[in-house]
């Protein structure tokens, strides 16, 4: 097993020492730092940016050829990492200690080290994991949000903190929009920051519900139905113009109604007809402005039946008809 050490409290050495014991290729572009790791060691990629108000966000998406473990050394009372796998498993450990966590998908986590000064992920050799991990300093934090998370999960704390709660797609949804950020310079800095402060806030909302009611979770779910929500989400987005009624669902899905409304209300906040709409009014905006497409060939292209109806709900998101918006995009266009 291989034991890679990176140090949080010198973020210019983190992909130094990750290079040195790790090798493959670095690069550098809009602030971020991006290592390839040597093919002899195993495949993936860990990534990294430093982000306003203290903040450092790792990604960590690897298929290790033997198991791999990394040592995220930081100053006790010092940090607060909130950790998060999109894809397998990893264990956690604090210094010193004999005991370990194991951390599945979507599985909200939350770790401060109060008396030992280490935390280390361990990743099994030949299993892809996808996992994320945000550190937030609050030593001298000045900004309202670090205090906060200050007062909560590090002061009046005398042992080492490690919260591993609830399954959460909301958070797997959040950051699929920050890898989908195509933006450069300030506009993605400021993207990136905003993403990531929403992954925060839902950490934290499920650490209180969780709080709020001990004895159960926040979904019925199992990780495997939640992973077939996440695949029923993909297969909407990519088939937006086939037969999406939840009796299609079910089939294709092996899950009741019943599961895929819960799955997809825990998920996207809405239900499955509410999601199918979205889908499809964002890629009938993506083809007005970009494609040469007349309305009624939109209107079929997407799969809607009646173009009346279509025009409502588009009218509704929008606040114009599509011919309307379509007008407006031509001018803006000829006068750019």
């Amino acid at each position: 097993m291989k034991t890679i050490h990176i140090n949080l409290t010198d973020e210019n050495s983190v992909f130094t020492n990750l290079v040195n014991d790790l090798g493959g290729n670095l690069s550098h572009e809009n602030g971020e730092t991006q290592l390839t790791i040597d093919k002899k060691l195993g495949a993936g990629t860990i990534k990294g940016i430093s982000l306003e108000n203290n903040k450092t966000y790792l990604e960590f998406d690897l298929v290790p050829a033997d198991d791999i473990e990394i040592s995220i050394e930081s100053n006790n009372k010092d940090s607060i990492n909130f950790l998060y796998c999109s894809d397998g498993d990893l264990t956690h450990t604090f210094q010193d200690s004999k005991k370990s966590q194991t951390i599945e998908a979507y599985q909200t986590t939350i770790i401060s080290n109060i008396t030992s000064t280490r935390n280390t992920i361990k990743f099994t050799g030949g299993e892809h994991v996808k996992t994320t991990v945000i550190s937030v300093k609050t030593a001298n934090a000045v900004d309202s949000i670090s205090q906060k998370l200050r007062n909560t999960f590090i002061t009046d704390r005398n042992d080492d903190f490690f919260y591993c709660g609830s399954y959460n797609i909301k958070i797997l949804d959040a950051l699929q929009q920050i890898e989908g950020v195509k933006n450069n310079g300030v506009v993605r800095s400021l993207f990136l920051n905003g993403f990531v402060n929403i992954v925060l806030a839902l950490e934290l909302e499920q650490h209180n519900k969780d709080l709020a009611s001990a004895e159960s979770l926040d979904t019925n779910l199992t990780k495997s139905e939640l992973e077939m929500i996440e695949q029923m989400s993909t297969y909407i987005n990519n088939y937006y113009d086939s037969n999406l009624q939840v009796s299609h669902l079910q089939k294709k899905s092996g899950l009741t109604a019943v599961k895929l409304q819960e799955g997809f209300k825990l998920m996207h906040g809405q239900t499955i007809c509410e999601f199918v709409k979205t889908v499809r009014l964002k890629k009938a905006e993506d083809f007005i402005m970009n494609t040469d497409m007349n309305i009624s060939e939109i209107v079929y292209s997407l799969g809607f039946s009646s173009r009346s109806y279509f025009s409502k709900i588009f009218k509704e998101k929008f606040g114009v008809s599509p011919t309307v918006f379509k007008k407006r995009n031509k001018q803006v266009v000829l006068t750019a």
